[in-house]
């Protein structure tokens, strides 16, 4: 098994000096860095991650915590945090948060106090304040992706902006009657995205003067076949006749897209429809959207909590909301009414 001896000598450099190299502490000029970083990969040098911790006192490792890894969106952001948390040098470790209460006491009271973690990341999902104090009861850096939550630092898009600007986007296209396709309230948790969604939507169609119709509303489940079932409950009423609609999530406009097609309307011809999030198969559908840029949202969680591990181990929290951008891609699935 190579040591670091072996990979000071072929680098000429001291073992100390690797040592700061390939960790990241300590000052190392770039050259000698390269240096360094070549020998060890000419060798297969890995540095020991438990030498490391006791040298360090870090992990190099960052807990997340997530509701679901079996949904596009929560997957989406886990691919940019972890491509983050590796350019960096870091490891992740997954912990699906559900809503079990004592699932999720395990993980605080046991997982998350191991040891085990530099930090943690908290990605749309809503911690009550028994936990929040369990976390700050670690010492650790705390980033969350949602909220916002005044105990928290968060990285958080305005929903209520993003679905009013979706609206407004129809509304300023002519159209009248939008039906929406929104979610029921057992999926209306965590941080209540589908509430801030459907006060958007409310909110620009009131700007515009027209009064919301709750029979235009259809609840779903946040999936493609979901957002299918809805659609064709809403285009099957001879009493409505929808000009448009705005879907909760991307996936759900999909849905609609291939229900309203199925049924023999024209999309964008005959009916317009919209969804948020930039789904990786809305260029394929040319659904129009408010991306939100899901992957960016994780690694840009992962650069902030890294940037407190790494350049202020003694600093407190930064408590507070940080504004993640959003932007309106008119693609072919609106037109002019």
């Amino acid at each position: 098994m190579v040591g670091i001896d072996e990979v000071a000598r072929l680098a000429g450099v001291s073992t100390a000096t690797v040592s700061r190299a390939l960790s990241g502490r300590g000052s190392v000029s770039a050259a000698t860095r390269a240096r360094v970083e070549t020998a060890a990969a000419q060798l297969g040098y890995v540095v020991s991650s438990t030498a490391s911790s006791l040298a360090s006192g870090r992990t190099r490792n960052i807990g997340v915590l997530v509701p679901f890894v079996d949904r596009w969106f929560f997957g989406a952001v886990l691919s940019g945090t972890a491509a983050a948390l590796m350019g960096r040098g870091y490891d992740i470790t997954l912990y699906n948060l559900s809503a079990d209460r004592d699932q999720r006491r395990r993980v605080f009271d046991t997982f998350l106090r191991r040891g085990r973690v530099d930090g943690v990341l908290a990605i749309s999902i809503a911690l009550d304040d028994d936990e929040i104090g369990r976390l700050g009861e670690l010492g650790l850096p705390v980033i969350a992706i949602g909220g916002p939550n005044p105990l928290l630092t968060t990285l958080t898009v305005d929903d209520v902006t993003v679905a009013r600007l979706a609206t407004a986007h129809l509304v300023d296209l002519g159209h009248r009657e939008i039906a929406r396709i929104g979610a029921s309230p057992e999926f209306d948790i965590d941080y209540h995205i589908p509430t801030r969604r459907r006060q958007g939507f409310e909110q620009a169609l009131t700007d515009a003067g027209i009064p919301p119709r709750a029979e235009l509303f259809e609840p779903a489940d946040f999936t493609i076949e979901g957002g299918s079932r809805a659609a064709k409950a809403l285009l099957a009423r001879s009493d409505l006749h929808p000009t448009a609609i705005f879907a909760a999530s991307d996936e759900m406009a999909i849905g609609a897209m291939l229900a309203a097609r199925e049924l023999g309307f024209r999309v964008p011809e005959d009916l317009s429809i919209i969804g948020v999030d930039g789904h990786e198969l809305g260029e394929f559908f040319r659904l129009t959207t408010v991306d939100q840029f899901p992957a960016a949202q994780g690694a840009r969680a992962a650069d902030a909590i890294l940037d407190e591990i790494e350049e202020s181990d003694a600093a407190p929290p930064r408590d507070g909301a940080l504004p993640l951008p959003f932007e309106l891609i008119v693609r072919g699935s609106t037109a002019r009414l």
